[in-house]
């Protein structure tokens, strides 16, 4: 079973930058990519951005240009860079890792909040 952690949220500006960290352990070798979502107050689960094994990268078009995913193997890591904060970014980040299928890997964790505001 994969186990994730993710941290690195707190408050920012707009305009700001802010990068979270995702850390696996556990099932690793079933590990195909890492996902990125957010969940806003009142709103469903959103999806993000991934990264793939080979360090492909892909983005919603809401985070298109602001966002980076970026890989650390040694360290079992991932990190989402987010640059040019907007209000609506505001949310509860989650990192999870999916298989070769596409399907989630790990539980759901407590996420980690952004806030967007001053």
């Amino acid at each position: 079973q994969v186990q994730i952690e993710e941290s690195g949220g707190g408050l920012v500006p707009p305009g700001g930058s802010l990068r979270l960290s995702c850390t696996s352990s556990g099932g690793i070798f079933a590990i195909f990519g890492m996902e990125w979502y957010r969940q806003a107050p009142g709103k469903p689960r959103e999806w993000v951005g991934s990264i793939s094994s080979g360090g492909l990268t892909t983005y919603a078009g809401s985070v298109e240009g602001r966002f980076t995913i970026s890989r650390d193997d040694a360290e079992n890591k991932n990190y989402l860079q987010m640059t040019s904060l907007k209000p609506d970014d505001t949310a509860v980040y989650f990192c999870n890792a999916r298989d070769f299928n596409g399907q989630l890997l790990a539980p759901w964790g407590q996420g980690t909040q952004v806030t967007v505001q001053g």
